[in-house]
C-alpha cells in the first residue's frame, strides 16, 4: 500500500480572529515512497461576507503580496459549493500544513473534519535552526522559503502566496523531513 498524504495550503484576507475570509485552496498529494507530489484539489473561494474591505489594511495583504486579484475570488464558487469534493478528500488521506495551526483553525472553524499529521514548520524548527528575535529563548518558526533554503540550497524560490504553488512546495519540505527521518510515519496512520 503506498503512504500517500496530503498537503494543503489556503489563502485568506487575514487572520480568523480578525474575520478573515479564505480566498483559494490548494491540495497535493505527496507519496512518502518516492516523493512525487500530485496536485489534487486547486480552487479559488469566495466566501459569504467578502467585500472590497478585504481588500485594504491587514485584509489586503494577499492581494499585495501574490498575483491573486480581488476580482478574480469574486467570480470563484463559494466554499458551501466545494465543501464535499474537499471533505471527500480530507476523509481519504491524513493531512499536514505548513504552519497547520492557522490553515486547519480556518478549515475547522468552516466545519471540516481533518485527520491531521505533525506540523512540518514546527518539525522544521530544530533543524533549521534560525535564531529567535528579540533575545528570546531557542528558535524561530522558520518560513517557507527559509526552510526550502535551507534544506535545498539557495535556489531562488520566492513563495507565491497561491495555494496549490505553495502546497507542492511544502509537500517537497515533508519529503525531505521523511527522507530525514523526521517526519512521523507509522502504519497504523495508513491502515
Amino acid at each position: 500500500m503506498a503512504k500517500e498524504i496530503l498537503v494543503l495550503d489556503i489563502e485568506t484576507t487575514g487572520f480568523l480572529n480578525q474575520g478573515g475570509k479564505i480566498v483559494e485552496i490548494g491540495i497535493v498529494k505527496l507519496d512518502l515512497d518516492t516523493g512525487e507530489v500530485t496536485p489534487v484539489y486547486d480552487s479559488l473561494i469566495k466566501e459569504d461576507g467578502l467585500n472590497a474591505s478585504h481588500t485594504r489594511g491587514g485584509f489586503g495583504w494577499i492581494f499585495q503580496n501574490s498575483d491573486l486579484q480581488f476580482e478574480d475570488v469574486l467570480e470563484a464558487p463559494s466554499l458551501e459549493s466545494q465543501r464535499e469534493e474537499i471533505q471527500d478528500l480530507l476523509d481519504q488521506y491524513r493531512v499536514t500544513a505548513y504552519n497547520k495551526a492557522f490553515d486547519f483553525g480556518f478549515l475547522k472553524d468552516r466545519g471540516f473534519q481533518i485527520k491531521e499529521l505533525d506540523c512540518p514548520m514546527h518539525l522544521s524548527t530544530p533543524i533549521v535552526k534560525l535564531p529567535a528575535a528579540n533575545g528570546r529563548r531557542g528558535f524561530k518558526w522558520p518560513k517557507v522559503e527559509e526552510a526550502w533554503d535551507f534544506f535545498f540550497g539557495d535556489t531562488g524560490y520566492i513563495e507565491a502566496h497561491r495555494g496549490l504553488d505553495d502546497a507542492a512546495h511544502e509537500a517537497k519540505i515533508v519529503y525531505k523531513l521523511y527522507q530525514m527521518g523526521e517526519f512521523p510515519y507509522m502504519v497504523s496512520l495508513f491502515d
